[in-house]
């Protein structure tokens, strides 16, 4: 029986499907995922495929991203600056207003990337009359974060170009603080406020 199984199995992976019924039954997890396909044939049913990966583009190490975790965000939020670094880092929330106005990380400004991904680009007059704060000099260190970190790392490369010399990426964005229990969400106080949980 096992044999058999394994027989069509083998002859369902070898066996060329019709040209209709492939792009029929090819689907997309991502758009940057790799196609996976089911074959049926008989009582055999194989999934092709390989798993879903997340790829983030990479710069010189000259020009890479710093990366933030919680509880440097955390450091950020509680003591705004510090003796070593007097410039203020600022908390940049790329995602949509929406999404901002919904909740956020305290400090935070909003700046989205996928509705303005010109903005860092734009002069400091157009760039206040379109977000109604100042637009950070280029020297200033800035934090990105968005849902996942899709998001923050193209605002990121985005940043870069436009000539910001001290980038910032919080990879693990809003729903590795959400998770955390970090103050301004709904769970902070399971947390102390201060993502107290650890996990």
């Amino acid at each position: 029986m096992a044999s058999r199984r394994a027989a069509v199995q083998w002859l369902a992976l070898r066996t060329p499907q019709p040209v209709a019924s492939r792009a029929a039954s090819t689907r997309f997890t991502t758009p940057c995922a790799t196609p996976q396909r089911t074959v049926a044939r008989g009582v055999a049913r194989v999934q092709v495929g390989v798993a879903q990966r997340r790829h983030h583009s990479s710069f010189p190490s000259d020009k890479r991203s710093k990366f933030y975790e919680f509880q440097d965000i955390l450091s950020l939020i509680q003591t705004p600056s510090s003796s070593s670094s007097p410039a203020k880092t600022l908390l940049i929330d790329v995602r949509e207003p929406a999404e901002f106005a919904a909740n956020t990380i305290p400090t935070s400004l909003n700046v989205p990337v996928s509705s303005q991904p010109d903005a860092l680009l734009l002069s400091d007059d157009d760039f206040e009359d379109r977000f109604g704060f100042a637009k950070p000099p280029r020297e200033t260190p800035v934090v990105f974060f968005c849902k996942a970190g899709v998001r923050s790392s193209a605002a990121a490369q985005l940043a870069k170009l436009a000539g910001y010399t001290q980038v910032g990426e919080y990879r693990g964005s809003w729903l590795d603080w959400e998770r955390r229990g970090g103050p301004g969400t709904r769970d902070a106080g399971a947390g102390g406020g201060a993502g107290g949980s650890g996990a």
